[in-house]
């Protein structure tokens, strides 16, 4: 560029978009699922008592601070109160937990980060929720977002500011 020449301004920095994140929200911590396949005769049967020992004599305080998802791999029926017994061994260690796979796991820590912001300072204003993301963002997060950012916001965006797709203009 030689020195006469005006430099080409930035319209997308220049804008008054501002840019959602999801990938800011990510809740920390480690995330473990705790398979209870093992404990089950033959991986499909749960003996109450031979369960019971297992609850026992599991090392409960290697899940501190961890988000724990609890289930079962095989296709056993496991009575409700089989997790209950689990959470009751859990809770003092574990930062939180839910019964399903680690995307379920997952979805309940967005939907607990999402119900928790303070969303004041989106208020009439242009908003593009970020879509792509090296931390595993679960789909439903951009629909609670979504439904959060609505009634605040001017209008919605997702993508890139240079290729949003329009979701959303207040009237």
């Amino acid at each position: 560029m030689d020195q006469n020449s005006e430099p080409i301004p930035n319209r997308v920095a220049a804008s008054k978009l501002i840019t959602f994140d999801l990938e800011d929200y990510y809740p920390k911590g480690e995330r473990v699922f705790l398979d209870i396949k093992d404990w089950l005769f033959e991986g499909i049967v749960l003996k109450e008592k031979e369960f019971r020992a297992q609850v026992e004599n599991h090392s409960w305080d290697s899940y501190q601070d961890a988000h724990v998802a609890m289930g079962c791999s095989s296709d056993a029926i496991v009575p409700g109160w089989a997790y209950m017994l689990l959470g009751t061994k859990l809770q003092p260690f574990a930062r939180s937990m839910v019964l399903g796979d680690l995307e379920a796991l997952e979805s309940h820590l967005y939907k607990e980060a999402i119900q928790n912001l303070d969303l004041s300072s989106f208020k009439d204003k242009m908003v593009i929720i970020k879509g792509c993301s090296k931390k595993p963002v679960p789909a439903n997060a951009y629909l609670w977002i979504t439904a959060r950012l609505k009634p605040i916001a001017k209008s919605l965006m997702y993508g890139e500011a240079c290729s949003a797709v329009p979701l959303y203009k207040k009237r």
